[in-house]
């Protein structure tokens, strides 16, 4: 890693990895990033498909990568697409382990009740984020250490603009 001296004192990290790729369709562009700054680079669909309203459909993107151990990708949904169509991705994030050396295939998920969802080859469909992930090491314990928080589950820390009765 190497720090470029950034104003106002912060200190930006140029950090990548390198990621093997294979292209399992000559005309699939490798992912890349819209924009400097971007965590997701763009993947795309490899067919074209309609997705019913309400609708499932998993995707080909027409590449496989090798990470290096204790790295991870999670494949997350593309916002435009989510907020103009409705369209995001089942198992958001989808979770790509370093071993895994299959091609990469995205389930899609029509939330629209009305309108199918037509896409086409090459259309933008997620974006693959990359990231250094630990080995949690998991003791068994009998009791575990108290916090602010302490085991209040779903709902418990709030969240709502009004209390609901």
């Amino acid at each position: 890693m190497t720090e470029h001296p950034q104003p106002h004192g912060e200190a930006a990290v140029d950090a990548s990895v390198d990621v093997l790729i294979r292209l399992l369709d000559d005309a699939v562009p490798v992912p890349a990033y819209a924009h400097p700054g971007d965590a997701g680079a763009d993947l795309v669909t490899t067919v074209d498909v309609e997705i019913p309203p309400q609708g499932r459909v998993t995707v080909p993107t027409g590449v496989a990568i090798a990470l290096p151990d204790g790295y991870a990708a999670f494949v997350h949904p593309r916002s435009g697409l989510a907020a103009k169509h409705g369209l995001t991705i089942v198992n958001a994030p989808g979770t790509v382990d370093a071993g895994y050396r299959g091609e990469l295939r995205v389930t899609l998920l029509n939330t629209d009740v009305a309108e199918p969802v037509r896409l086409e080859r090459g259309d933008r469909v997620a974006q693959l984020v990359i990231q250094k992930v630990e080995k949690a090491r998991f003791l068994r314990a009998e009791t575990l250490p108290g916090s602010h928080r302490g085991d209040g589950g779903f709902g418990s820390s709030g969240g709502w603009a009004a209390a609901r009765v």
